[in-house]
C-alpha cells in the first residue's frame, strides 16, 4: 500500500471513532470514581454519610461529612452529622462540642437538640441532657417517640441521681482457708 492510502485510512478510523463520541453514557457512568456521578458533579457528601451511618460505617460517615463541610461550610447540618458520627465513634468530647455549636447557630434544630442529649447522658450529665431534651421534646411537639423516651429516662435519671443517706461502711477481711482459697468476711 502505498503511504497515501495508509494515511487515509488511518484518518478515516479517527473520524469513525470520533462520530460515534468514545464511551457510551452507561459506560461512563460505570467508570466514573465513587462519589461523582458521569457528568462531573460532586454527590452531596452529607448524603453519602447519611447513608454510610445507616451501613454502619461511622468512619466512613465522618469523611463523608468531612468532605461536605469543606464543600458547604460548617452549618447546623454539617455539624450536627459530624457530632453524631463523633457520638456512634465514641468521641463524646468532640460530639458534645460539634453538637453544641450547632445548637447555637439553630437553636430549633431538633436532631442537634437530640443528640446533644445523648452525648450528655453518656458522659454522666443526666439533668443537663433532661434540659435540652425537654427543649427538643417541645420543638418536636413530642412527635417522636425515641425524643420522648431519651426525656423519660433522662428524668429519670436525673431524679436518681439526688442526695442520699450515706450506707452503713463495711470493713472487709481477707481469711486463708487453705492452699489457694480465700475468703472475704465482713464486719460492720
Amino acid at each position: 500500500m502505498t503511504r497515501a492510502v495508509v494515511c487515509l485510512l488511518c484518518f478515516s478510523l479517527l473520524a469513525a471513532c470520533q462520530s460515534t463520541g468514545g464511551l457510551s453514557a452507561a459506560d461512563a457512568a460505570r467508570n466514573a470514581p465513587p462519589g461523582s456521578d458521569a457528568h462531573g458533579q460532586g454527590v452531596d457528601g452529607l448524603l453519602v454519610g447519611h447513608r454510610l451511618m445507616a451501613a454502619g460505617e461511622y468512619e466512613l460517615a465522618l469523611r463523608a461529612y468531612l468532605r461536605s463541610a469543606a464543600e458547604q461550610g460548617m452549618n447546623v447540618d454539617v455539624l450536627s452529622a459530624l457530632g453524631s458520627a463523633n457520638l456512634h465513634l465514641g468521641r463524646l468530647g468532640q460530639a458534645e462540642q460539634l453538637l453544641r455549636r450547632a445548637v447555637e447557630l439553630d437553636p430549633s434544630f431538633v436532631p442537634a437538640q437530640n443528640n446533644l442529649g445523648v452525648v450528655l447522658m453518656e458522659r454522666g450529665k443526666p439533668a443537663e441532657a433532661r434540659v435540652v431534651f425537654q427543649q427538643a421534646f417541645a420543638l418536636d411537639s413530642g412527635e417522636t417517640d425515641s425524643i420522648r423516651e431519651n426525656l423519660r429516662l433522662a428524668i429519670a435519671q436525673s431524679e436518681n441521681s439526688g442526695y442520699t443517706e450515706p450506707e452503713a461502711t463495711h470493713s472487709f477481711s481477707l481469711v486463708r482457708r487453705g492452699q489457694g482459697q480465700y475468703d472475704l468476711l465482713s464486719s460492720l
